[in-house]
């Protein structure tokens, strides 16, 4: 029966997965090129789908071991927004759910804007809990980016509307009494750091392309405030605006000068 379908039907049915042993086995018996070529592209897919869901079942397994000891509530947090001349620094907190299966919850920066955009929303809907803390230009100037970046995560774990058991930080300590778990890269090693390096980087996003509407001419709707060719352009013409960080070069000696 297999011998007579089509090659568009045989991809069609490689496609959706409408595929049994049995079918396998006989379409890498046809000799027909184009049966071939669809098969080696199914077969390399199926492989490429195994090695995303083991390496999400490796991102799980920090919170797995914490669940193991009955530590249901475990909150990742990291944030973006560290390195810009302008806008704020945002940080989130994430509970995930013990069936959390979102195998493309990775660190942001390996996700395109519209991945991000997707898991934001899924995220948002399928987490315990989510929280972001957010720290202005103002405020980085006043107690350095370091500092701030501690205050706004501080902030988005204190939000949360559960109360962790067990914190996973990207590399920081946050100033609360709570057990921490800090990684290097930790939004590449947790999932739930992975979400929250999702969720902040989105919600920043969104604030700067506000701003960009606020304070057109930065081009904030393209850089999110970093210090990029068309953002430097815009404050040799227009200067500094409200929300650039002026203890940050060179916002800071447009400033002396």
């Amino acid at each position: 029966m297999n011998k007579q379908l089509t090659i568009v039907e045989i991809k069609k049915r490689l496609s959706n997965s409408q595929v049994s042993q049995e079918d396998l086995t006989e379409f890498a018996h046809d000799k027909r090129k184009g049966v071939q070529i669809a098969l080696r592209r199914y077969v390399h897919q199926q492989m490429r789908e195994k090695e995303r869901k083991e390496a999400f079942e490796q991102r799980m397994s920090i919170e797995h071991s914490f669940w193991e000891k009955k530590l249901n509530y475990v909150a990742g947090v990291d944030e973006v927004g560290r390195g810009p001349l302008a806008g704020p620094v945002v940080a989130a907190a994430v509970i995930l759910p013990h069936d959390f299966n979102l195998i493309e919850v990775n660190d942001s920066k390996q996700l395109t804007e519209v991945t991000r955009e997707k898991l934001y929303d899924l995220i948002i809907e399928q987490a315990v809990s989510v929280a972001v803390g957010v720290v202005d230009s103002s405020i980085i100037d006043e107690i350095n980016i370091y500092e701030a970046t501690r205050v706004a995560m501080k902030e988005a774990v204190e939000t949360l509307s559960h109360r962790p058991n067990q914190l996973i930080v990207d590399a920081m300590q946050i100033d609360v009494s709570l057990p921490q778990l800090r990684l290097i890269k930790a939004d590449a090693k947790s999932a739930s750091v992975a979400a929250a390096s999702i969720v902040a980087k989105v919600y920043r996003d969104h604030l700067m392309r506000f701003y960009a509407q606020l304070y057109p001419g930065y081009g904030f709707e393209h850089n999110d405030g970093y210090g990029t060719k068309q953002h430097l352009q815009g404050l040799k013409n227009q200067g500094i605006c409200e929300i650039h960080r002026r203890s940050f070069e060179p916002v800071k000696s447009l400033i002396i000068n």
